[in-house]
């Protein structure tokens, strides 16, 4: 099973939409997908127009906001064919501070402990994370083996990925297997010199994880608000073809970082 986390310092880049666009196109290529929503916001159950009334906190502490006990599988929200979510939301505040209560020695590995199967139920974990870092941030990194890192081509864009580096290094130092293996360029628009400036910069970087560009594209944006995936709200759509090349990579482990 593979464990990835869509990570950046900066908000803004296309976190959550690539997380569950990229889940649902593993699912529909036959792959058995968790979803886990690591942001207070809860955007991806809005984004698969679901509302789960469990997730990740009852998931993790085994308890419902009122102390009642929860079994995990209530908190598995099957939200397509092959995909289920786990919820994020407000509740992620008081996740936190469980894990900020945990022993010291458990604290940063207390996550990936209780929510990492030992079977073989799934094929893919996508972790979609919030920016910032704190004792949750940790906790992914320390649960997932690969970093998918979303760029948005506009403004300071390598400054965001330089803060993440110094978050990624800092983590690399307890988990040994935790590698950044696909930078993926967002917000792509052909209309403007400073997208090609940036991809440029990009690709001097990190060649070899570089992904092809998600192209700014106005269906990527409608979706959500129908709680649509691009492939089931305009699957002919330049967003839905460039989603599709990133589920391919995926599925073939990098191409050439395999």
């Amino acid at each position: 099973m593979r464990r990835i986390a869509i990570a950046m310092a900066k908000g803004g880049v296309g976190k959550t939409t690539t997380a569950v666009n990229l889940s649902h196109g593993l699912a529909r290529a036959g792959a058995r997908v968790l979803l886990v929503d690591c942001d207070t916001q809860g955007q991806a159950a809005k984004f698969l127009g679901i509302d789960p009334p469990l997730g990740l906190y009852e998931f993790v502490t085994r308890r419902d906001d009122k102390g009642a006990p929860v079994s995990k599988k209530d908190t598995l929200c099957p939200a397509r064919p092959n995909l289920w979510l786990l919820a994020g939301g407000d509740k992620l505040i008081e996740l936190k501070n469980w894990l900020g209560e945990q022993p010291r020695d458990i604290r940063p590995t207390a996550l990936r402990r209780s929510l990492v199967p030992k079977d073989d139920s799934l094929d893919f974990m996508i972790f979609d994370c919030a920016p910032g870092w704190d004792v949750l941030s940790v906790n992914i990194l320390m649960a997932v083996n690969e970093v998918l890192c979303p760029v948005a081509l506009q403004g300071p864009a390598l400054e965001g990925l330089k803060t993440f580096f110094r978050y990624l290094l800092s983590a690399q130092k307890v988990n040994k297997d935790l590698r950044l293996n696909y930078v993926l360029p967002t917000l792509f628009d052909k209309r403007t010199r400073q997208s090609y400036q940036i991809y440029q910069q990009l690709y001097r970087l990190f060649r070899r994880q570089l992904c092809d560009p998600i192209h700014y594209n106005v269906r990527l944006s409608e979706a959500p608000s129908q709680g649509q995936t691009i492939f089931e709200f305009e699957g002919h759509a330049i967003g839905a073809a460039d989603y599709e090349k990133l589920t391919r990579r995926i599925m073939d482990n990098g191409g050439p970082e395999k």
